[in-house]
């Protein structure tokens, strides 16, 4: 690891437990080799079961906390998270578009583990008409892909539509598939092939797995490593996490996001 690491601009929403949100971004791009530099988008009530209350910030507060580290470090990523409200949405976008050549790893933050939803409808619009075309890489699970793609009548076909908006790259996670077998399979589709990704699938549910991945490959990609290696990394990185994985309260399952 170099000893300045490169700095990763994580805009996300606060989870109070700290399983999901800034907690598990700051925790998952330092644990994979580089420094994160946060700026809250919203403040959540939620514990490692549920969330039950948002109250997303200013765009103009947001816009200008990520401005200011911006102007000061040089930033080689941006992870998005938890953006809440399409004017949030489009002032971060207003930001990056000023900044081309910085990668964006989006995770396109719909809906709560536990269920309850975290973003107004007209979000979607604003994630695919103004930030899928600045997005590197969108991490979307299941019912991210169904909501943001409705017409596909398949996987391939959805994350085709978010390629046409723009994105460069799109990491399919099959974790929360209905039809969940013995194994979890994640499918990155951009340049060539689609690549597949066989995880072992572990026991119980987990906060904050989302997050902490898009993070990890954040990171990678701020440390100079080509997207889909930084991908195939990353998960290897979040899978020996969910491993060593915890129960801090009364709900879901906690990543330990520590360096071996």
């Amino acid at each position: 690891m170099p000893l300045t690491p490169p700095t990763v601009l994580v805009i996300a929403g606060n989870d109070p437990s700290g399983g999901a949100g800034i907690a598990a971004d700051i925790q998952a791009v330092t644990a994979a080799g580089a420094h994160p530099a946060p700026v809250i988008t919203a403040l959540t009530v939620q514990d490692t079961v549920n969330a039950s209350a948002v109250e997303p910030a200013p765009p103009e507060l947001v816009a200008a906390q990520a401005a200011a580290v911006m102007a000061d470090i040089p930033v080689a990523a941006v992870k998005i998270g938890l953006l809440a409200t399409a004017g949030i949405a489009r002032a971060v976008a207003e930001l990056l578009a000023q900044h081309p050549d910085v990668p964006v790893v989006l995770d396109p933050v719909l809906v709560a583990a536990g269920g309850a939803r975290l973003a107004e409808d007209e979000l979607v619009d604003v994630v695919l008409e103004r930030l899928c075309p600045l997005t590197t890489l969108l991490t979307p699970n299941a019912l991210e892909i169904r909501r943001l793609a409705p017409a596909g009548n398949s996987t391939a076909e959805r994350t085709a539509t978010l390629l046409d908006a723009g994105c460069d790259w799109v990491l399919a996670k099959g974790g929360d598939e209905t039809d969940q077998g013995a194994e979890v399979v994640n499918t990155l589709y951009g340049a060539g092939a689609p690549q597949v990704f066989r995880w072992p699938r572990l026991e119980g549910s987990f906060h904050g797995s989302g997050c902490t991945l898009a993070s990890a490959c954040a990171a990678r990609i701020a440390l100079g490593e080509p997207v889909d290696t930084a991908v195939a990394r990353a998960q290897a990185l979040v899978h020996g996490w969910l491993e060593r994985a915890f129960r801090p309260g009364r709900g879901q399952l906690v990543p330990l996001r520590r360096p071996r």
